[in-house]
């Protein structure tokens, strides 16, 4: 005769076979990464400070009146994104970028022509790149700072922020 499952108020119980250690840690391990590696996945972007000593971080408003009184702004980042679209009026000119990203970064292992940059100390000079994840315009606002340029502004926002405004470009 076959053996009946037990019921409690109307609802079978069955039984289960019993769980090894072994079994329930490959299971815990399983839920985990399902659960958290999309978010360490998101959140593995290192952002930039959001405050330069020396600099003066500007949005988008604040970079397209200082180009109308003769600032110029630096686009920073490779030369395909900068060809493909840039702020209007703005002068494509790469950071090259092999140091890590942090606020105190090896300046010795980046490239940067600073020959390319106003002969004038006292210019207004931008830069920006792709918002506040991209560390080449940290970089290069840092290296033009420490090479004695006196105005220099951070557009932190970037590409990303100019467009969103719905501002020129070219």
């Amino acid at each position: 005769m076959a053996q009946v499952p037990r019921t409690q108020r109307g609802v079978l119980a069955f039984r289960s076979p019993p769980v090894s250690f072994r079994n329930l840690l490959a299971g815990l391990v399983a839920v985990a990464t399902i659960a958290f590696v999309p978010a360490a996945q998101a959140s593995n972007k290192i952002m930039t400070p959001e405050k330069l000593d020396g600099v003066k971080i500007v949005d988008a408003a604040a970079v397209q009146a200082a180009m109308g009184k003769g600032a110029v702004a630096f686009d920073v980042r490779v030369a395909a994104e900068c060809s493909e679209k840039t702020i209007k009026g703005a002068v494509c000119h790469t950071y090259r970028e092999k140091s890590e990203k942090v606020a105190a970064f090896d300046k010795s292992q980046d490239q940067f022509d600073l020959a390319k940059l106003p002969g004038d100390k006292n210019a207004a000079v931008i830069f920006f790149c792709n918002s506040g994840d991209c560390w080449r315009s940290y970089k290069a606002a840092v290296v033009a700072r420490d090479a004695g340029y006196k105005n220099v502004h951070w557009f932190r926002g970037g590409m990303p922020e100019w467009t969103a405004k719905g501002l020129p470009t070219q």
